[in-house]
């Protein structure tokens, strides 16, 4: 991958978002039910649960699903209270990286991703250390085999979006906040199809990485959150060229 790519267009290159969908639905239901806790249940008037209701929706998954998730954040149905944290480190080679945690179990998350971390040669870091490399954002990725750059432009930037960067065999559109949903609206609206659709960090600068076992360390770092129940995101600022991500995913 080449430009600023995240861990999430890489994560989907890997095929690992479709061998993980039940998590995804476990992830997106915690966001649902943590989002519609602090901000109340109405899907207009809160930022946060529209955003993870469009999540949720990208996913396909059922609408009875995402209402019940609902319900239970906003305390008409009894649910779980999950607990948020962001835990910062470095990974192999000196990455950045950014975790967003949503737990019922304080220190069985810290300990679990400690442990990630330190067997797969990174540490955890101080509050603050790397969260500063990273500006959240609205992301939109297309095959370029499925859309024309000219008519993605036009869309993206007629509905508000910050930016299109060419990213190999991928163009990804980068939008505030706040323009998200409604550039992602505009798109739905014209049918064209993405690859991902999600609110992430998107890095500053990235670390361009070429050596393959460095490569295959900071992607098993990065599997391995991925897969810690606790974890709703992780996030790092490292870029494999596409040879060497096809030689080891």
């Amino acid at each position: 991958m080449s430009g600023h790519s995240k861990w999430s267009t890489i994560k989907h290159k890997k095929g690992a978002a479709d061998a993980k969908r039940g998590k995804v639905f476990t992830k997106i239901i915690k966001e649902i039910m943590v989002a519609a806790r602090m901000g109340g249940g109405a899907v207009d008037a809160n930022p946060r649960l529209r955003a993870a209701v469009l999540a949720a929706k990208a996913e396909n998954m059922p609408k009875d699903n995402i209402e019940r998730a609902i319900k239970k954040g906003t305390g008409e149905l009894e649910g779980v209270a999950y607990e948020e944290m962001n835990y910062e480190g470095y990974g192999p080679g000196g990455v950045a990286v950014l975790v967003d945690i949503m737990t019922d179990n304080r220190n069985r998350a810290a300990s679990d991703i400690r442990h990630i971390f330190s067997r797969n040669g990174g540490n955890l870091g101080e509050a603050g250390c790397v969260a500063w490399m990273f500006s959240k954002k609205g992301s939109i990725v297309f095959n370029k085999d499925k859309v024309s750059e000219d008519e993605l432009m036009e869309i993206a930037l007629d509905a508000g979006a910050d930016d299109v960067k060419d990213e190999d065999d991928q163009f990804e559109v980068i939008t505030s906040l706040e323009e998200f949903a409604n550039v992602k609206a505009a798109f739905d609206a014209r049918e064209l199809a993405y690859e991902v659709a999600e609110i992430t960090m998107v890095p500053q600068t990235t670390v361009r990485v070429e050596d393959e076992k460095l490569a295959q360390q900071l992607l098993r770092l990065m599997d391995g959150l991925e897969d810690s129940d606790d974890v709703q995101n992780a996030y790092a600022n490292f870029d494999i060229p596409d040879e060497i991500l096809d030689r080891i995913a």
